[in-house]
This record gives structure tokens, C-alpha cells and sequence, in this order.
């Protein structure tokens, strides 16, 4: 949510701030601005309620330049989206001129809003934002300078938050700060820098240091300086970032999600690269420790969100009948705020794609503290190396999905279910459940994988056929049963967040139960149909939507012996994969729910209303 990035530069850098917000715009946004030091170092700032090109071309009929600057995308919390809401907010009197972007939410806005109205300020927004921009110019005239103003505020802070903010009075230098929302200082030749993330620097620099919760940064053209929350400076490494300009640009493609699902096969295999190669399975692979850790495990815990939920979801089936290892699968925002029973020598196991996931870092932490003293670990499975859930984990799988920009997640997820089968696999052998031939027979499917996604999405041209079907409709119903229910929730949740269709998933023997009543000749119904031990249960599932007229969209195993007939449509998948299965049914799902969405004409990889990165609660 949000996307922030800020620059000192011996240039112009006003292009620079615009390039950095168009690689932004994956992670959601109502809003855009520009906040800048003239010539004669005044503030001043361009917004927009449109896309970043309007800002864009706003900007570039006034042919506006400068060599400091902070620039935004906003998505909307406190406040409807509208100019006035817009960042950057500025406070203008007294002698001091600030202009302030901001990502998170400030939970004591109230608090400090009537404190700071009593001192006389005026606030033309609705947003926390301004009383934080109000809250820093009145230290700074109280009299100390930017940099230590943004400190002394941070103390007064509460939630989440990642600021740049710029002073006309100081007009070579940019102040930032973090806390529980992401920020990095990037090091180039030709100034420093401040950024959400990485892909929004890489046409000016690869040199990133990744801030830790409470620092606060002064850039300037040659310089920066870290201080931490206790009011020490310190240094931080340097990294230098493997992301290319090339993984976060379109290239052929029409929208990033379709890139990113046929990317699915070559980012698996670059996650499985370390078990491919092996002869047998390591529990090196999460970390030095991850033997003893395993070999006293008793249960798991797995906390994650929206897509990562699903993910959790699979893993559970795949756990407890390969690894006979209960499994409890929670979602992050909701966990924290129950009583829950903490069990000893329990694994707890974060997903994410990002790793800065608000929730999910909350439910960690929270976890944490239930466990205390229970013998209890955790293990982050992300495809971030720097990020915060990573930091706050003591075992680690990294995902190698790569930059994913579409907002919604599709490499992230396979990747994340072939990490989530190698752990399967491992706890499995240190359990003693695992035989060698069953490990060969496993890294033998894991060795094939890539190549078996490759042939479900040469299925392409006949789902763009389906999806014609679907233009129209308002209404959509998803089916699985066992391990392939989750894939089913997957497959719903794509179709509803870009098409904008009403979609549900059920587990089919629960049709029965209720969702029957909903069936008619205008609900289609999707149905995942693996040759596994469920699937006559399933074939009599399909036989009840016939029998109330229902039109079924079946993907099958070649060998289901599902036919297609008047009203059963059906797209046949390669053999029955085993327990990999799961991943391969998920991506017809995904170039269905895209097919249609591209028919219906939606923006398809910025769905309204949604965010990529999600770094509020």
C-alpha cells in the first residue's frame, strides 16, 4: 500500500521521482504527488487524482525541475481519496516550510490532532498524515533543526509509519523515518536517495541499505546518517540488489500478471534449484539449526494472509499426511485478537511475499509472546531476503519468485506451495516417515515440476475460450474437495479481485449444505477434478449442479473420464500429478480469472480498491 521515494541529486530529479512512482503503481494507489524545492527554495507540490502519467503530464507543462524532492502514491485510509488528502502535505507558517509523504496509519492522530489545534494549527485534510506534518513543524519551531525534529516526533508516534519529509529552510537534505512499514536508503553516484522498495531506484542505482524499525535517515547529495530509536548513529551495510530493470519491465507481455504466470515455471525452478540437484533432502535448507528444531517439534502453526492463507491451507494437508505433524492454520488478522491455547515445542511458520505484510509481522510478534517460554521457533517462508518478517525469524526459506507487480499473486503462491512441500518433506525425514524410496520417488516429481507447468499453461488458448463465457456473468461458484478445496478458494479469490464477479469457493461435499440453493443456469460452476481418491465423491457433487441446471467449467485429469456434455464443459490437464497436483491446478485458475478480466476490460494488474503490498492493518 503506498509507495514513497524521495531524492537528493545533483540533476534534475523530478523525472526520476516519476519513474520511481510508475514502478510503484503496483502496490495500489487513489492518489499521486510531487512535493519539490524551487529555485529560490520554496516548497511546492503537484497532485492528482489520476494515474502517475496524468501527474506526469501535469508536471511537464510546467516543465518543472528541482534537485530535492519527495513524491507518493496514496491509498486511501483516513480520508476519501481527494486532492486535499493528497500527499505530500505541507505546514506553511511561523518561517517553516515542510512538505511530508507518509505510508502506514498513526493510531494517536486524534490525540495529537487536539493537541496541535489548541496550539492554533489548521488542517484542511482528513488525514493522519497532516498531524504528523504538523506535529514536526511545530519542533521545528520550537527550534531544532529537521532531523532532529522527525526524532523527537518519532517518540510521540504510534502505529505504523514511513515518512520522507524536506525543510525549505534546509534545502539539501531529505529526513526520513521508519516503523513497521518499509523504507531504504538508496546509495548512487549522482546523489542518495529514499524508496519503498528497490525497483523504484533501479534506473538510478543497485546500492541499497535496508533501515530497521525506528531509525531515522538524513540524506544529502554526497552523505547520510542513521540514528536509532534509542538516539544513537549507526552504520548499516550496503547491499547490493539483484533485482534488474529488466525483472520489474513488461517486455512482451500485456499486463504483469500474465507475465508473472508464464514466469511460474522458470521461478519454480529457481526455487526448487538446491533440491533438484540433491540426491536426498536437507533440513539445511532453513537454516543451521533447523535439525534440532525439527527433530523437537510437535505442532505447527502457520500464520499468513489472503493468497499466503491458501498457501497454508495445502500445506496442512501435505504435513500432516506425509510428516504426521498436526497443523493449525491461522489467519494473521484475525489471530492476535483471540484467546488462543499455545502449545509446546511448536513450530510457527509466517508466510508472505513480501515479508512486510502488517498483519502477519503483528501475529508473528504476537505469537511470540503466547509461546514464550514453549520451546517455540519460527521460520518465515518469503521472497525477500531483507525483510522484516525475515529479521524477525529465527529459520528462513527464501522463495526466488522474483519482483512480482500484479496485484494478485501468482508466482508468489506456486512458489510458495513448492517451499512449503520441500518443509513437508523434511520434517518428514526427521520424523522417520519419509522412506528412501518415497524421497527419491518426491524429488523426482519436484525435478519435473517446471516442466509439467509448462504444458498446463500450453492450455491457454482454450481457457481464452472459456472465459468468452464469463464476460456477462455476476455470479461465480468454485469447487474442490481435500487438498484441491484451498486451490478452489485460490481460484475464486483471483476471479473476484480483478474481474469484479461475485465468487465463492466450497468444499463440494458441502453443496448440500446451502451453497446448492444458489445454483441456476446463470451460475457457472468451476470445478477442480484431480484423479485422486475423492473424485467419484466429486463426479457426484457435479452431478447435483446438473440436476438444478447449473453450467459446469471442469479442469480434469486426463484420466477422470469426465466428458464434456450439453452444459459440462471441460479442459483436460496432463496425468494426475500426487501431491504436487495442487500446483498445477492452480494455474489454469489463474489464466481463467485473467482471460476474463482482460474480456471484460478491467484494470487487471490495478484492481480498484486493493493494494499489493499490504503495511496496514
Amino acid at each position: 500500500m503506498c509507495g514513497i521515494v524521495a531524492a537528493v541529486g545533483s540533476n534534475n530529479i523530478i523525472p526520476l521521482l516519476i519513474d520511481g512512482l510508475k514502478k510503484l503503481e503496483y502496490r495500489g494507489y487513489d492518489s499521486t504527488g510531487v512535493g519539490y524545492l524551487t529555485a529560490n527554495h520554496e516548497v511546492a507540490a503537484e497532485r492528482s487524482l489520476e494515474r502517475v502519467a496524468q501527474l506526469e503530464a501535469q508536471i511537464n507543462t510546467k516543465q518543472l525541475a528541482a534537485q530535492v524532492g519527495v513524491a507518493h502514491t496514496r491509498w486511501a485510509t483516513h480520508g476519501a481519496p481527494a486532492l486535499r488528502n493528497a500527499h505530500p502535505m505541507v505546514s506553511n507558517s511561523k518561517g517553516v516550510s515542510l512538505c511530508l509523504v507518509h505510508n502506514g496509519i498513526i493510531e494517536n492522530h486524534d490525540e495529537i490532532r487536539t493537541e496541535l489545534l489548541e496550539a492554533g494549527y489548521t488542517f484542511t485534510s482528513e488525514t493522519d498524515t497532516e498531524v504528523m506534518t504538523h506535529l514536526i513543524h511545530q519542533y521545528c519551531v520550537s527550534g531544532l533543526d529537521l532531523y532532529e525534529a522527525v526524532y523527537q516526533a518519532s517518540k510521540r508516534l504510534k502505529g505504523l509509519y514511513a515518512i520522507a519529509v524536506m525543510r525549505a529552510e534546509e534545502p539539501h537534505h531529505i529526513v526520513g523515518a521508519r516503523h513497521g512499514a518499509p523504507l531504504l536508503i538508496g546509495v548512487g553516484e549522482r546523489g542518495n536517495y529514499l524508496a519503498s522498495d528497490t525497483s523504484a531506484l533501479l534506473s538510478e542505482t543497485r546500492q541499497v541499505v535496508y533501515l530497521e524499525d525506528g531509525d531515522v535517515v538524513e540524506i544529502c547529495l554526497d552523505a547520510y546518517r542513521i540514528r536509532t530509536a534509542d538516539g544513537s548513529f549507526v552504520e548499516r551495510d550496503v547491499h547490493e540488489s539483484e533485482l534488474s530493470a529488466d525483472a520489474v519491465s513488461l517486455g512482451l507481455y500485456s499486463h504483469y500478471m500474465q507475465k508473472e504466470t508464464f514466469e511460474q515455471p522458470e521461478v519454480v525452478a529457481n526455487t526448487l534449484q538446491m533440491v533438484s540437484g540433491a540426491q536426498s533432502i536437507s533440513p539445511l535448507l532453513f537454516g543451521t539449526q533447523a535439525d534440532d528444531v525439527f527433530r523437537n517439534t510437535q505442532n505447527i502453526l502457520i500464520l499468513a494472509c489472503g493468497t499466503s492463507y491458501h498457501a497454508a491451507m495445502v500445506a496442512r494437508y501435505w504435513i500432516e499426511e506425509v510428516a504426521h505433524i498436526p497443523v493449525n492454520v491461522e489467519i494473521a488478522s484475525e489471530y492476535r485478537y483471540r484467546t488462543s491455547v499455545p502449545l509446546p515445542n511448536t513450530l510457527i511458520i509466517t508466510l508472505s511475499q513480501s515479508g512486510e505484510t502488517a498483519d502477519t509481522i503483528a501475529a508473528l510478534q504476537h505469537a511470540k509472546n503466547v509461546h514464550n517460554g514453549l520451546a517455540a521457533t519460527t521460520l518465515s517462508i518469503c521472497n525477500v531476503p531483507e525483510s522484516a518478517l525475515i529479521r524477525q525469524s529465527q529459520l528462513r526459506f527464501l522463495t526466488r519468485a522474483g519482483p512480482e507487480i500484479g496485484v494478485a499473486s501468482t508466482k508468489a503462491f506456486t512458489t510458495q506451495l513448492s517451499a512449503l512441500f520441500v518443509l513437508t518433506l523434511v520434517l518428514a525425514k526427521i520424523k522417520g516417515s519419509l522412506s528412501v524410496a518415497k524421497e527419491e520417488e518426491y524429488l523426482n516429481q519436484l525435478r519435473h515440476l517446471p516442466a509439467a507447468m509448462a504444458q498446463v499453461l500450453l492450455l491457454e488458448p482454450q481457457i481464452i475460450e472459456w472465459a468468452k463465457s464469463f464476460v456477462d456473468k455476476q455470479h461465480a461458484l468454485f469447487l474442490g474437495r481435500g487438498i484441491h478445496w484451498p486451490i478452489a478458494m485460490e481460484g475464486a479469490l483471483k476471479l473476484k479481485e480483478i474481474t469484479y464477479i461475485h465468487a465463492e469457493s466450497y468444499a463440494a461435499g458441502e453443496l448440500k449444505h446451502g451453497p446448492l440453493a444458489l445454483v441456476d443456469e446463470r451460475m457457472p460452476v468451476i470445478a477442480i477434478a484431480p484423479n485422486d481418491t475423492l473424485i467419484e465423491k466429486l463426479k457426484s457433487n457435479l452431478q447435483e449442479v446438473r440436476a438444478r441446471s447449473g453450467e459446469l467449467y471442469i479442469f480434469a485429469d486426463r484420466d477422470t473420464f469426465i466428458e464434456p456434455a450439453e452444459g459440462v464443459h471441460v479442459i483436460n490437464l496432463p496425468d494426475h500429478a500426487g501431491f504436487l497436483s495442487p500446483i498445477l491446478h492452480t494455474l489454469p485458475l489463474q489464466l481463467l480469472a485473467y482471460h476474463t478480466a482482460v474480456a471484460r476490460g478491467t484494470d487487471v494488474d490495478k484492481p480498484r480498491n486493493l493494494a499489493k503490498s499490504v503495511t496496514v492493518e
